[in-house]
């Protein structure tokens, strides 16, 4: 990890925020906030009960009266940088926290010797413009498929063959794209996942 010793105070969309490193106090505000921050996308079911942290990048965080209200998790492998997390509160969302949280990051990529810096994300359009909007473009495509019992019962039983006395409820699949009239025709619950990329600096 690269450390930063000071903690940037802005204010961003007219609020006071902090900037900084994520500390192991902060976890049960970090959870709360991705877990809400995710509630109304294509992600709700994505919780976590701990956070993990990536083996070197940064872990960055904004506060607001002791509370995170947004995150950005980033790894770095090389000269590839990826946004393993990032995530406002609903509460706290359009007024420019995510934005802040990725030029840091930028910056943090940059140390690290970084020249891209890339994110995986699914068919939320906010998210989308959000990506388009700083300047990433969009590349690989493949699916995430949702087979699930308790949305249609024959689902789970399609996706995989289980062994007798096995009897599958929920399944999570990958699929390529040209899959992709096949899995809406067999599946409620099918996204398109995409990379987006763009360089470090520019």
């Amino acid at each position: 990890m690269v450390c930063m010793a000071r903690i940037l105070g802005r204010m961003i969309g007219g609020v006071p925020v902090e900037l900084r490193d994520y500390q192991r106090s902060d976890e049960q505000s970090w959870l709360r906030c991705r877990v809400l921050s995710f509630l109304s996308t294509s992600y709700f079911d994505d919780v976590q009960t701990f956070k993990t942290s990536p083996a070197t990048g940064a872990e960055l965080v904004a506060v607001r009266d002791r509370a995170i209200v947004g995150l950005l998790d980033l790894s770095a492998e090389g000269a590839l940088a990826t946004i393993d997390s990032i995530a406002v509160h609903p509460d706290h969302q359009r007024l420019g926290i995510a934005t802040a949280l990725f030029e840091l990051a930028r910056s943090r990529a940059a140390a690290l010797g970084a020249t891209t810096i890339d994110a995986w994300t699914r068919d939320d359009e906010p998210a989308l413009r959000w990506y388009r909007a700083r300047g990433f473009a969009e590349s690989s495509h493949y699916l995430h498929i949702y087979a699930d019992y308790y949305t249609s019962p024959a689902e789970p039983d399609a996706a995989v063959r289980s062994r007798p006395g096995l009897r599958p409820m929920r399944v999570f699949l990958h699929a390529p794209l040209d899959h992709s009239d096949h899995a809406r025709a067999a599946f409620g619950r099918v996204h398109v996942c995409r990379r987006f990329a763009r360089p470090v600096s520019s």
